[in-house]
Parts: C-alpha cells; sequence; structure tokens
C-alpha cells in the first residue's frame, strides 16, 4: 500500500488562479505532466484529446480577442467586466488547454472519448501538484461559444474538457466543503423503478 500516495490525494486542493505567479513550469515538467496525463484509461487506444500550451504574449492577445467577442456578444460592458475578460489568460503564468477530439469508432462511444479526456485533465492537474505548482480547472463562457473555441485553436468539431491553470503558489490552497462519500455510495438492489 502507498500510504504517500492516498496522503497527497486526499490532500489535493485547487489554488485560487489569483494566487499563481512565476516560474511557471519549465518544458521539460510540461513534457512529465503530459506523459502522466496520457496514462488514462482510453478505451481503443484512440487517444482522443490533444493539449494547447497557453503562455508568454498569446495569452494577453487571447484576452484582447475574448474581451471583443464578449462585446459583440453582449453589447457595451463597463471597464470592470472587460479587464476581467482581458485577464482570462494570464492571471496564471501558464494555461493547458484539454481539448477532446472525437474520432470516429464503430463500438466505442463520443461520452467515453470525452470522459477519457477528463481523466486525462485530472491527471495532469495531479503531476502538476506533485511536482509543487497550483493548478485550477475552469471552462467558462467562451468554451462553450463556437467563435470563442476558434480563437483558442479549436477545430470546430472540438470541445473544451478544461483550462488548467498553473503557477507557483506560496500559500495552502483553501479547503471547501466535499461531499459526504457515504451518501454516494449505493448497493445494487436491482433493476431502476422508473
Amino acid at each position: 500500500m502507498h500510504s504517500s500516495v492516498l496522503e497527497f490525494m486526499l490532500a489535493r486542493k485547487s489554488a485560487p488562479i489569483q494566487d499563481m505567479k512565476e516560474p511557471a513550469p519549465s518544458d521539460d515538467e510540461i513534457a512529465t505532466f503530459l506523459k502522466v496525463a496520457t496514462r488514462v484509461p482510453d478505451h481503443g487506444r484512440l487517444a482522443p484529446w490533444r493539449f494547447i500550451l497557453f503562455r508568454g504574449d498569446k495569452r494577453h492577445e487571447i484576452g484582447e480577442a475574448l474581451a471583443r467577442l464578449a462585446v459583440e456578444r453582449e453589447g457595451s460592458l463597463p471597464e470592470a467586466r472587460l479587464d476581467k475578460e482581458r485577464t482570462r489568460f494570464s492571471r496564471a503564468p501558464l494555461v493547458i488547454g484539454v481539448v477532446s477530439v472525437p474520432k470516429e469508432s464503430p463500438t466505442i462511444p463520443q461520452w467515453e472519448m470525452l470522459l477519457s479526456g477528463g481523466m486525462a485533465a485530472m491527471n495532469l492537474m495531479i503531476a502538476a501538484n506533485a511536482m509543487g505548482y497550483g493548478t485550477n480547472l475552469i471552462t467558462n463562457w467562451y468554451s462553450d461559444d463556437p467563435e470563442g473555441r476558434r480563437i483558442l485553436g479549436l477545430k470546430p468539431e472540438e470541445r473544451v474538457i478544461g483550462f488548467i491553470h498553473v503557477g507557483t503558489v506560496d500559500m495552502e490552497a483553501p479547503e471547501r466543503p466535499r461531499p459526504d462519500p457515504a451518501s454516494l455510495l449505493f448497493e445494487y438492489a436491482g433493476p431502476s423503478e422508473v
């Protein structure tokens, strides 16, 4: 039994994005995150996901494009809201987009491929946390907007699994209420009654 692994998993938390700062992970560290991310259940070995790195000045360009898109979608916006849109991808030193890439398969349903991508995102976060970085996964309004997805480099058939913000954090991430596992566990008692 690997008690240290269990202790690590039981203590895992998402760090507030506004608390993330430089240094960002190195290219070698990112490569390790991705190796861990791909060690997930993947029925048919389809690799139905990919990863996009958002870093450097590109994060600010994306923010400007998202602010313009928000105005186009909603009309005139207060400056505070525009600033929020401009900084969507520049609050943390690195954002890793996890993207669902559907593959054609006569036997493997799309929902399994999407779940595999969710597991890849979680593994990536755990790897980053194990290497000492804070992480936080979000989606937000632009993930559901075709033009927003295009701005972020996705193809029309692709969908956002999540944007993982990664950075160095100096403080302990706050704990949040968690569900009681016992309330979520059921013994099988036969077919469900409609």
